[in-house]
Formats: structure tokens, sequence, C-alpha cells
């Protein structure tokens, strides 16, 4: 396994394709981390948390829609979401080239 920051860093920066393209955030760290998962020192723990991260995203964006109808509380989180999604990739990118960990809150373990 090689040792490729660039990678890890640009794994994390992927995930703003979702604010261009609507799905683009969750495919293309999901290609980079099963194609490169045993390549890149990191990267199947990387590729797992950023997953997990994208699909905790979009069921909390799930729920917010009953909200919108039930209360008009929906609109406020989907905008805290929005907020969420822009900016955890980029401080996460920042802790990645930096050697720091990265973390999500929040975050449904779904892949161990």
């Amino acid at each position: 396994m090689r040792e490729d920051k660039q990678m890890l860093v640009m794994t994390h920066l992927s995930q703003l394709l979702d604010l261009v393209t609507g799905v683009g955030g969750f495919i293309v760290p999901l290609i980079l981390w099963l194609t490169q998962k045993d390549k890149v020192a990191g990267m199947d723990m990387h590729g797992k948390m950023i997953l997990n991260f994208q699909i905790s995203l979009f069921i909390y964006s799930i729920i917010c829609i009953p909200l919108i109808i039930l209360f008009g509380l929906g609109i406020l989180l989907l905008i805290i979401i929005g907020l969420i999604a822009l900016i955890l990739p980029i401080i996460n990118a920042l802790k990645v080239s930096n050697g720091e960990m990265p973390y999500y809150p929040l975050t449904i373990e779904f892949l161990k």
C-alpha cells in the first residue's frame, strides 16, 4: 500500500459534487473507495467514513420532508444539512492534508 494524502483529500472534497450534480458526491467517493481501498493506505477507513456521512445526510434530508409539511421546520433543517454538507468535507479535507483524523458528527455507522 502506498501513502497518498492527495487522493484522500480529493476523496473528501469529491463530496462537494453533490452541490453541483446532486448525486456525484456519493458516487465518486464510492468509486474511489472501491477502486483504491487496497492500494492507498487509509482509503478503506476514509471511504467508509465518507459513505456513512453521505448516507446519513440523505436519511436526515428524507426525514425533513414530512417536517416541512407538518411544522415548516424541515426547511430550516434542510438549510442546516446543506451547510453541513458544504462545510464538513472542506474541514475534513484540510485535516487530512495536515495529517489529522477527520470527523463527521451525527453520522450513522452503516459500513464498519
